[in-house]
C-alpha cells in the first residue's frame, strides 16, 4: 500500500525535527546563494518557516525568484533531506506569534515588534531523503557484503516525494 501524504510528511518531519540548522539556497542573477537558517516550527505540514530580516538580501532574492531549496544533513544519524519549493515573505502577526521561540529572541532582541522582522515560508513541492543506519558496524557490513558478492551496498532508504 502506498504511503499517504500524511505518512510522507511525518517521515520527513522525523528526519528534520532534530536538525537545528538547514541550508536555504536561493537564486539571484543566475547564481545560487546558500545560507544557514534555523526553522521555527513544531511539526511539518508541507511548509517550512524561518524568521528573517526584511532588509536581508535573501528577501529580495525570493521575491525575484520564488523557487528555493532547503537542505538538512545529519552526519551522526546518516540522514539527509533536500526540500524544494516556493518561498514567500509573510508579515502576519498571528504567524509571528505562532512561530516565536527563545532561539528567535537571540536574533531579534527587539522582539516580535521589530519593524524589520518577517517570516520566510517555504511551501515544499518535492522532497528527497536518504536515511541510512546510523551504526557504523551495519554500514561496514553492508559495504563488505557488497564487495564480496559484487552487488551494491544496501545502506538505507532513498525516496523522492511529491507533496503537491
Amino acid at each position: 500500500m502506498a504511503d499517504t501524504r500524511q505518512d510522507e510528511l511525518d517521515r520527513i518531519w522525523s528526519l528534520i525535527k532534530d536538525a537545528r540548522v538547514a541550508m536555504l539556497t536561493s537564486e539571484r542573477d543566475g547564481r545560487l546563494y546558500s545560507r544557514p537558517m534555523v526553522a521555527s516550527q513544531k511539526g511539518f505540514d508541507g511548509s517550512l518557516w524561518f524568521f528573517t530580516r526584511k532588509s536581508s538580501p535573501k528577501v529580495a532574492e525570493v521575491e525575484g525568484h520564488r523557487e528555493v531549496n532547503v537542505a538538512y544533513a545529519s552526519a551522526a544519524d546518516n540522514s539527509f533531506v533536500s526540500l524544494s519549493g516556493r518561498a514567500v515573505i509573510v508579515e502576519d502577526r498571528a504567524a509571528v506569534e505562532a512561530h516565536w521561540n527563545a532561539w528567535v529572541k537571540a536574533w531579534f532582541p527587539d522582539g516580535k515588534d521589530d519593524p524589520d522582522l518577517a517570516l520566510l515560508r517555504v511551501d515544499v513541492d518535492t522532497a528527497e531523503y536518504w536515511d541510512a543506519p546510523s551504526s557504523k558496524m551495519v554500514l561496514a557490513f553492508d559495504y563488505l557484503k557488497a564487495r564480496v558478492t559484487g552487488g551494491k551496498p544496501e545502506v538505507g532508504e532513498n525516496r523522492k516525494v511529491d507533496l503537491r
